[in-house]
């Protein structure tokens, strides 16, 4: 089957990497695997585009390119991928109008509060707009779903848990020894692995606070290694502060491929990312598959992703306390990393496999088409 894909927030050649661009491009890839054509028919980012009139204007052109693409596509379903208030779909909703085909979300997002804040009025209005004219919309997340209620009928909503694809991140000890020695790293020195972007934002916010953990880590147990992946604007500041508070112990791997990433998570033997601001969060699904324990916040969506005290341990929010008693809980106790590294594995491989839920996603978009 046919199915024109629309993300709105990062068209897939985006070139800075996020949980949200991972769901997508995991998303497009396991429908192409499960047979469909599913093409991206538009990269027009719709984000903040109503604050200007040249927004209005590459929102106009971007109708007329979707509706052509489209068209010559012949798709039996238009699939839009995260619709909400900074990056509303104002393409998808008249494209699939006009082409008589059913208009479909995937992680779309609703929030009342953004219709009282003038500088996110319009994106709230433009947003609802396509929520309403979706025929059906699939979220995955649990706070989404709740929220999604209040504006679409309870039978027009399917929940998806997140998922990867488990064999992307299957644990290899052979490539983890051969990174360690790569890095420098011996075989009996514990490693804490951590990744994200370096953007000023939550993702800076979190590895802050762990660094912080960390040096009161360092105090109790001051023999370990920080692996640190990623890259961003804020990159200088991290490596400054990983110096002051754990000087020696911080190494900064760079960006990582996505298709590497699981050699990294080899050689570690606990991911820590405190997960402030998170909706969801890819790596900690990652970390998992790899079978590493997870140690994080107790909060916002992560407990949707991390199992406390089965798959990792999730922590309160305080100075950095109570995430340095569980790390150097689990680097004393051997077993009960790998009891936890087992469990996450399982967890990935029943509950958060891409191919199992884009099976029922594929499954249910052929009814609709029908």
């Amino acid at each position: 089957m046919k199915i024109a894909l629309y993300c709105p927030n990062k068209p897939l050649t985006h070139p800075n990497p996020s949980g949200d661009l991972i769901i997508a491009r995991g998303l497009h890839n396991a429908l192409n695997r499960f047979g469909h054509q599913c093409e991206e028919v538009l990269q027009f980012r719709s984000r903040w585009f109503w604050k200007s009139p040249e927004g209005w204007c590459r929102a106009a052109a971007a109708l007329t390119r979707g509706f052509l693409n489209a068209y010559r596509l012949a798709p039996r379903v238009w699939l839009t991928y995260h619709s909400y208030y900074k990056s509303p779909d104002v393409v998808g909703p008249w494209v699939s109008r006009a082409l008589g085909i059913p208009y479909v979300l995937f992680q779309p997002m609703y929030g009342t509060r953004r219709r009282k804040d003038p500088r996110t009025r319009g994106g709230f209005y433009l947003n609802r707009i396509a929520l309403k004219q979706a025929c059906h919309s699939f979220v995955n997340n649990l706070d989404d779903l709740e929220a999604m209620r209040r504006i679409v009928p309870g039978g027009n909503i399917t929940y998806l848990p997140p998922g990867i694809f488990p064999k992307q991140f299957a644990r290899d000890e052979n490539l983890g020894f051969e990174m360690r020695r790569a890095l420098h790293i011996g075989s009996d020195v514990p490693v804490i692995m951590t990744a994200a972007r370096f953007r000023a934002d939550v993702k800076y916010e979190s590895l802050v606070y762990l660094l912080h953990a960390l040096a009161k880590l360092r105090l109790r147990r001051p023999r370990f290694r920080l692996l640190v992946a990623g890259d961003g604007p804020m990159e200088s500041r991290l490596k400054e502060l990983a110096r002051e508070l754990l000087p020696g112990q911080a190494l900064f791997v760079g960006k990582v491929p996505r298709e590497k990433m699981f050699e990294y998570y080899s050689a570690s033997d606990v991911f820590a990312f405190p997960g402030i601001g998170e909706s969801l969060g890819m790596v900690f699904l990652e970390a998992q598959a790899c079978r590493l324990p997870v140690v994080a916040l107790d909060t916002g969506g992560v407990p949707q992703v991390v199992r406390s005290g089965e798959t990792g341990r999730l922590v309160p929010r305080d100075d950095g306390e109570a995430m340095a008693a569980a790390l150097d809980d689990l680097l004393g106790d051997r077993e009960a990393r790998l009891t936890m590294g087992r469990n996450g594995e399982r967890f990935i491989q029943e509950e958060r496999n891409l191919e199992r839920n884009t099976l029922r996603l594929s499954a249910a978009l052929e009814a609709i088409a029908r």
